[in-house]
């Protein structure tokens, strides 16, 4: 049976966007052995779900739907550029929030209740909204001049957008790197879904 690596985030858009660019711009002269995030790859998790059948992909379409049905559009600022598992360790660089921060994790936690049940929940540490910036290679920690200019970035500004949907994506593994491929977008504070791919 065919299966569709999925997850479920919301896209960055407008100034978020642009400032992720210019983040990873910073970052790069620091370090020469990440994996960045593309362009039009740039996202804020919500939730990595893993391989899913087809039936499991509707079903899900069909919980987070009614999850975002049940939240209000709200503004989410982007703040400070920090890593996991910790900034003088990093593997996972990434772009923090701000101001609606907690309505993110509100929303986070809206779509994890309703999908709960399914026993697709992959991540057991506490949620931190994160847009991904890059991610470090498997045999590097980056070093100290990473570390700094981490440090370096832990005020910065990244700007704000408007969050009115949240998209659940099929990601298509390359040899270039993962395609992502819109399944269902689900409108916040409505009724159904707002577009789908």
């Amino acid at each position: 049976m065919r299966k569709t690596r999925t997850f479920i985030a919301v896209v960055a858009e407008g100034d978020v966007h642009d400032a992720a660019l210019v983040a990873i711009d910073g970052l790069q002269s620091a370090a020469d052995n990440v994996k960045w995030v593309g362009p039009e790859n740039l996202h804020w998790t919500l939730q990595f779900l893993g391989d899913l059948d087809d039936a499991e992909v509707a079903d899900v379409c069909r919980r987070v739907v009614d999850a975002a049905s049940n939240v209000t559009p709200f503004v989410l600022a982007a703040r400070g550029v920090s890593a996991f598992p910790k900034p003088d360790r990093p593997r996972t660089l990434w772009l923090g929030a701000g101001e609606g921060g907690d309505a993110f994790c509100d929303l986070h936690a809206e779509i994890d209740n309703r999908i709960a049940d399914l026993g697709l929940r992959g991540e057991r540490r506490q949620f931190v909204p994160h847009l991904t910036l890059g991610r470090v290679g498997r045999a590097h920690h980056g070093g100290p001049a990473l570390t700094d200019r981490i440090a370096q970035l832990a005020a910065f500004d990244g700007g704000s957008q408007a969050v009115r949907e949240v998209v659940v994506f099929a990601s298509e593994l390359t040899r270039t790197g993962p395609t992502y491929h819109p399944l269902a977008a689900c409108g916040l504070g409505s009724s159904g879904l707002a577009s789908s791919g």
